[in-house]
């Protein structure tokens, strides 16, 4: 998995497990190959239970209820994952970076792509391009990569619902009014 400027695919990974956390090891490490990450690090039974704890600890920069807040959070997310960062060449790509020590386990490299990542989501994109679901019961997380930085759904289909509530709440008021 590439960092890209903004972040984007580490912090769609970690909204995904957010959303539907996974249920054994090996959905997690087939998830996090489907996301692109290639998979040429040691997998330990330990690493289920990692990146449940990470994805929790990741909630609550999601859910911080300020800036400042949200950016003390990822401060000592990024604080744990912390290393040097380093060129390296591998599984025939090209020269990239990465922000891990070499041969850590699963755990330690979604913790380190995940911080990093949303690092660069939020202070590319702003620091309000996280949240969860405006929908009516609907707590889904999103990151919200949308050009105009608006997103307030994570889905055409709960803001459509949500729309159609509102609707329906508006017309019922005028017939009764």
């Amino acid at each position: 998995m590439h960092l890209n400027p903004y972040g984007t695919d580490p912090v769609q990974l970690a909204a995904d497990l957010a959303n539907a956390p996974p249920r054994s090891l090996a959905e997690l490490t087939t998830r996090c190959a489907s996301a692109g990450l290639v998979m040429d690090m040691p997998v330990r039974e330990s690493d289920l239970a990692d990146v449940i704890a990470l994805i929790e600890e990741w909630r609550s920069v999601v859910d911080a209820p300020s800036s400042d807040a949200r950016a003390s959070a990822l401060n000592q997310m990024l604080a744990a994952a912390a290393t040097y960062p380093r060129l390296s060449r591998h599984s025939n790509e090209d020269w990239h970076l990465h922000y891990r020590d070499d041969g850590v386990p699963l755990s330690a490299v979604l913790r380190a792509l995940v911080s990093v990542g949303t690092a660069l989501h939020l202070t590319q994109r702003g620091m309000d391009r996280l949240g969860r679901c405006a929908g009516d019961g609907c707590e889904t997380i999103y990151a919200d990569v949308s050009r105009a930085g608006r997103q307030r759904y994570c889905s055409p289909r709960c803001a459509n619902r949500d729309a159609v509530r509102r609707h329906r709440t508006r017309y019922a008021r005028q017939r009764v009014g």
